[in-house]
């Protein structure tokens, strides 16, 4: 099919950075978002978030003209639908934004365009998405039955790290499932605009099943090294050095353990398999349930320590979810200094996050805790509790905490 303009619905963490390779692969792209902050940046050529490269593909990109901005959904060959895929109560998932996203595109639908679901789903999403298409607009169809014109649709899940978005969409392989094996073909171009790797084909259904099975096998391997690290503490044994030394086996590859997983999708797709097979998934809802309880364990360590002090001054090192960026979904790490304020009324929390320049709003609603650097968190600090292991903290001279209580989750301090 003919690919002269791509519409992204949602410019986060994946829409705008697959949004910008597109254009500056000479794709013309409109992006769709609700915030006016994500729509007015991009128009200026600016990001709303930091991910290394990405600024200086939107900035090429909207010089070009090749990118643009809006709060509306235009008409478009192909329209990618990257919007988020929270859990409700219960851990079902909330597809509420993709419903939107979908009754936006709706209207513009004429017949021969491309819908591609990326944001991460459960089992039948795609389905789901086609499903409302074709309630809402009987005078098309997804095979061409009935002499209608046809829409293509297809789920090709991202597989990105952040912090390396802009390298891993160009390198690496990505799974195109398609609601029929044309739909999956007219994808497989689209992708093949700027991604140099592997693209496999396959159905929708085993496409989003692919994420989740992905990301679920990190969980339970991390899930692993965390239940690992209590029991090791029980043992008196430093469970770092147990990794170590475990992982000189030519087989025995243990991940590091944390404070926590967070992220939007190893935290949260997990459950997207529970939910959809809760007496069959037993071992993955498990690892859920531990790298979940995990924060609560380092809880208890700070409030064993905070009971020596009278007013203590707790720095908490770290509120993304993982190091370098500025990303706070699902964080452990905002999660456990949240309870910290709450736990510890009498104490002052001393934030450290240098990739963020204000308080998020789940903890700028706390009297005893502000924002601060580095340095000032050594030099005010009673307890340090280091949950992120940002490049910052990795360079603290050991000295420094000499007179202090040191938690730290990540081993870095070792």
């Amino acid at each position: 099919m003919e690919i002269d303009t791509v519409a992204v619905i949602g410019l986060g963490y994946i829409g705008l950075p697959t949004a910008a390779i597109l254009a500056t692969n000479g794709v013309t792209v409109t992006g769709v978002d609700v915030s006016d902050r994500h729509v007015d940046a991009v128009n200026r050529g600016e990001v709303p978030f930091v991910e290394p490269d990405l600024a200086t593909h939107v900035a090429g990109a909207v010089s070009q003209g090749r990118l643009s901005a809006r709060k509306d959904t235009p008409h478009a060959d192909v329209y990618i639908v990257a919007v988020p895929t929270p859990f409700k109560d219960g851990h079902a998932a909330d597809l509420s934004y993709i419903d939107a996203a979908t009754d936006a595109i709706i209207p513009q639908l004429r017949g021969g365009e491309l819908l591609i679901l990326e944001s991460t789903s459960p089992p039948g999403t795609t389905e789901h998405m086609a499903a409302r298409v074709m309630e809402a607009r009987p005078d098309l169809s997804l095979d061409g039955s009935g002499n209608r014109p046809v829409v293509h649709v297809a789920h090709c899940p991202e597989r990105v790290l952040p912090g390396r978005v802009m390298i891993e969409l160009v390198t690496n392989d990505r799974i195109i499932g398609g609601l029929t094996p044309e739909a999956a073909e007219h994808a497989r171009d689209l992708y093949q605009v700027f991604c140099r790797a592997a693209l496999h084909l396959t159905d929708a259904t085993t496409a989003e099943m692919a994420k989740l099975t992905e990301n679920s096998f990190r969980d339970v391997n991390i899930a692993f090294a965390n239940e690992l690290s209590i029991i090791a503490e029980k043992l008196g044994i430093d469970v770092f050095e147990l990794i170590e030394l475990a992982n000189k086996h030519p087989r025995v590859n243990i991940l590091q353990p944390g404070p926590g997983v967070g992220g939007h999708c190893i935290a949260v797709d997990p459950w997207f398999i529970v939910s959809a097979v809760p007496d069959e998934a037993r071992l993955i809802r498990t690892a859920r349930e531990v790298n979940d309880h995990k924060p609560e364990v380092v809880l208890t360590k700070v409030a064993e320590r905070a009971d020596r002090f009278k007013e203590p001054v707790i720095a908490a090192l770290g509120l993304a979810f993982k190091p370098d960026i500025d990303d706070l979904r699902e964080s452990p790490a905002l999660d456990i200094t949240v309870k910290l304020a709450q736990r510890h009324g009498d104490a002052r929390v001393l934030a450290v996050e240098p990739n963020v320049e204000a308080l998020p709003a789940s903890l700028s609603a706390f009297d005893n805790v502000r924002l601060a650097t580095v340095e000032e968190a050594l030099r005010e600090a009673d307890i340090v509790v280091l949950l992120v292991d940002h490049k910052e903290f990795k360079n603290v001279p050991r000295e420094r905490l000499a007179e202090k209580a040191v938690i730290d989750t990540r081993g870095v301090w070792r």
